[in-house]
């Protein structure tokens, strides 16, 4: 039987707290679904959500899928009503998608305490609708909803629910962790005693895991393992309170891990840039340590480590972080050794392996600067111009020389706030003086420098301040803290590259971080 992989994200992905998908943002994480290469996207409930309705109306003449089937979402019929009557159940096929996914209770006492209906009537309400979508030439998938903890307090009942939507020709039955509180042994305990008890293969069922223990990733791969053929996942595992299973880490693991190929070819790669784009249209940053598809997932920091990578990156890689569209990393810290430093320098494009003395000078220089508060781990530019100015031939061309500056900053009688920097430096054996204003005094210290610079190097004018991030370092305690200031600048073409710079104060540690950004950008801009 053909394995499934069924992605929710624009349904129930869409229920993390903080998250509002447009139309057209659903269209757009439908495209990135689809060039994943995921078998089947949920797009929403259409009739109950007009936000949903609109973007199955778009899709039909907006969305191109190569992969991917259309998915409706929506309940079973009301109690006491009839499926063709239904109006809930009509909106499911007005939204003409090829499969239907079906929400049914599977847990008696829901049925009694939610529904307010009886067993017989949610078993009957279960048998309609799916029968009717059926006849109508709709693939119908059911979510048994609260399954696991339906079966583990009236396993009769629960499995008669299944039954029931198998009989009427629900292509699968999904089992629903709701709660999120199930554990991975447990799961396969209950896949196992449902398929003897009702007889029925599990290749015919589904999973479906919130991961409120942390599990659902781990559990949805143990229903693999016990032979479900149908999993269902969300987008870096977006969802209700702490999420849903990641289908990226999923689909990985099913793939790399136990060798079944559940996407097409070419689509596992596309992992990281789809991750990051569908974040991105979130407005949510990008899980730095997510598996797979973090940007540390593949990072490696203690220098042991990097002893080992220097002889094959496989040692310490669980795969190779190509395969799902990734890179490996070599953190600067000071734990670093002499073959993190190399490494990193390599990956860097500066070869240190024939120079044994800069590289004893470069890793001793950065364990010194990193006792003293400094870190590399997320600042390349910095830690390349550390290592550049260590080689003789390779050094980079410091744009200016400072005299000083000044900071000042005024609070006015009418409440307003106003910073002013001036800077002076020496630039081409030119001394300049440059005063500028700015919303607070690191960005006036940023505007006179720039003023200060701009008519030797017009380029600067592509080069924007991104991201600014001050921490007080552990140890230092009150307003005379040491304070450590990470730089992110950005070049204007998609580009960019991140400064760091350490002092007791603050200006002065920024001072250090935005040179090193434009010495940087300056040097770079001349490659």
């Amino acid at each position: 039987m053909t394995f499934q992989v069924y992605d929710t994200t624009l349904r129930d992905g869409a229920q993390r707290e903080g998250v509002s998908y447009s139309v057209v943002d659903k269209l757009a994480v439908a495209r990135l679904l689809d060039e994943f290469g995921v078998g089947f996207i949920e797009g929403g409930w259409p009739g109950a959500v007009p936000k949903d309705t609109e973007f199955f109306r778009r899709a039909r003449t907006e969305l191109d899928l190569k992969h991917a089937v259309l998915v409706a979402f929506g309940a079973t019929r009301r109690a006491g009503a009839v499926a063709a009557d239904d109006p809930q159940v009509r909106g499911l096929l007005d939204a003409q998608t090829p499969a239907i996914a079906l929400v049914a209770k599977a847990d008696l006492r829901h049925v009694e305490r939610a529904l307010r209906t009886t067993a017989k009537e949610n078993l009957a309400m279960i048998h309609d609708t799916v029968t009717h979508l059926v006849a109508e030439g709709r693939r119908v998938f059911v979510d048994g909803e609260h399954f696991y903890d339906g079966y583990r307090h009236d396993p009769a009942y629960t499995a008669s629910v299944v039954e029931t939507a198998l009989a009427a020709g629900a292509e699968r039955f999904v089992l629903c962790d709701t709660n999120g509180g199930m554990l991975p042994s447990w799961v396969t305990a209950a896949i196992s005693d449902l398929t003897d008890r009702i007889g029925v293969a599990p290749e015919v069922l589904g999973m479906h895991a919130q991961n409120d223990t942390g599990c659902a990733v781990a559990n949805t791969i143990a229903a693999v393992e016990a032979g479900v053929r149908h999993v269902q996942g969300t987008a870096n595992g977006y969802g209700e309170r702490p999420g849903n299973a990641d289908i990226f880490a999923v689909a990985a693991n099913l793939q790399l891990k136990l060798g079944l190929p559940v996407l097409p070819e070419g689509c596992l790669e596309q992992m990281v840039r789809v991750s990051h784009a569908i974040a991105e249209i979130a407005n949510i940053a990008p899980d730095t340590h997510q598996a797979y598809a973090g940007a540390a997932a593949f990072a490696h920091k203690a220098g042991l480590h990097a002893s080992a990578i220097k002889v094959d990156p496989l040692l310490y890689n669980h795969v190779e972080p190509a395969v799902v569209g990734n890179d490996m990393r070599i953190l600067v810290t000071e734990m670093a050794g002499r073959a993190s430093i190399e490494l990193k320098s390599r990956e860097l494009g500066l070869d240190l392996a024939g120079h044994p003395e800069t590289l004893s000078r470069v890793t001793n220089r950065v364990k010194e600067l990193e006792a003293g508060g400094w870190s590399f781990e997320a600042a390349d530019a910095s830690f390349e111009l550390l290592v550049r100015s260590e080689l003789p031939d390779a050094a980079p061309a410091r744009p200016f020389a400072l005299e000083s500056y000044r900071v000042l900053v005024e609070h006015r009688e009418d409440g307003a706030v106003v910073s002013e920097a001036t800077v002076k430096i020496r630039v081409r054996g030119e001394r300049v003086i440059a005063t500028a204003e700015g919303n607070g005094p690191v960005n006036a210290l940023d505007e006179a420098l720039r003023v200060g610079l701009g008519r030797h190097y017009p380029e600067l004018r592509n080069f924007e301040l991104a991201d600014y991030k001050v921490r007080i370092l552990e140890g230092s305690h009150g307003t005379g803290a040491v304070t450590r200031v990470l730089v992110e600048t950005a070049d204007g073409r998609g580009g960019g590259w991140m400064t760091v710079g350490v002092h007791p104060n603050v200006v002065e540690a920024s001072w250090h971080a935005l040179v090193d950004a434009l010495t940087y950008g300056l040097d770079r801009a001349r490659v």
